[in-house]
């Protein structure tokens, strides 16, 4: 087992272990304090890949900047706007950039949109566990969002359709030999941990342990070392450094949002639509980092 993989597994169970220690409160307020720190941090260094993939003159940069913050002043207006509309937008971008952060090293030789489609899968079904074990809070989180009122969220239907999708790539890739039995047998188990910690834990911590865990660190690690070469302690202090700016925009960006809507959505509403906002353009900046990772392998 690689030793991401066991830290992964270790802190996974310390966070179960805390919802036997502490009430629901305090990992809600855990949650979004992880979440807006080591969380936000993760997409919080963009510029830093795209100039590392364009090599970006200071004109360049300004004019890349700019687009980027009227994609994400975009996504708020949408969310505003078309919240349904945002939040269908919301989960399919999540979900492919969460499988293709999980999978992209396992599957780095394989190039063909089978991948591509597993990668938005395998993304799926880790959130659609998270609503399976959660489905009232969902329910609600997406009435207050929406305004709309689901009666059924098929979660059971949609497990089932995209669990027989990823077993029938994962036996195709064993059989080209593209991928090792002891990675397959590795991710089954990660599945298995993430759907203990999904049905023993509150939606909030769960889905924190998972996106921070499983998803945010193993993410900056991968940023480090395509931004700078490799992972040592003055290139995490410099991708901090980097990402320290853009982080105090968000967190501000956050506030001021709260602030302007407070009186008109919910808290969950506003928290959902600021992450979706700055997810949209992270995700696309990170399909780009891993295209060109696999340009060169």
């Amino acid at each position: 087992m690689k030793k991401n993989y066991r830290f992964s597994i270790v802190f996974s169970f310390l966070g179960l272990w805390i919802t036997t220690l502490f009430p629901e409160d305090f990992e809600l307020f855990l949650g979004f304090f992880l979440i807006f720190t080591f969380g936000m941090i993760h997409g919080s260094n963009d510029m830093l890949i795209v100039n590392k993939l364009t090599n970006l003159k200071k004109t360049s940069f300004i004019k890349t900047l700019a687009i980027y913050l009227l994609v994400v002043s975009t996504a708020v207006l949408i969310f505003y706007w078309l919240p349904g509309v945002a939040l269908i937008l919301f989960v399919c971008f999540s979900a492919y950039h969460f499988g293709e952060q999980h999978w992209e090293e396992s599957l780095e030789s394989i190039m063909n949109t089978s991948k591509r489609l597993y990668f938005f899968a395998y993304g799926l079904f880790v959130l659609f566990m998270v609503f399976y074990f959660n489905e009232a809070s969902v329910k609600m989180i997406v009435n207050e969002i929406s305004g709309m009122t689901l009666n059924q969220l098929y979660t059971e239907h949609v497990l089932i359709t995209l669990g027989v999708f990823m077993l029938s790539f994962l036996a195709v890739m064993l059989r080209q030999k593209e991928i090792k039995l002891n990675t397959v047998i590795t991710e089954l188990f990660t599945l298995l941990v993430l759907v203990i910690i999904f049905k023993s834990s509150s939606l909030i911590w769960g889905f924190t342990i998972y996106f921070i865990i499983w998803h945010s660190i193993p993410s900056l690690l991968e940023q480090i070392r395509f931004a700078y070469g490799s992972l040592d302690r003055k290139n995490i202090i410099n991708y901090t450094k980097a990402a320290l700016p853009y982080w105090l925009v968000s967190l501000v960006g956050m506030t001021l949002l709260y602030f302007v809507f407070k009186d008109e959505k919910h808290f969950y509403s506003l928290f959902f639509a600021f992450i979706a906002a700055v997810t949209f353009p992270h995700s696309i900046v990170m399909l780009k980092m891993f295209t060109k990772k696999s340009k060169h392998f």
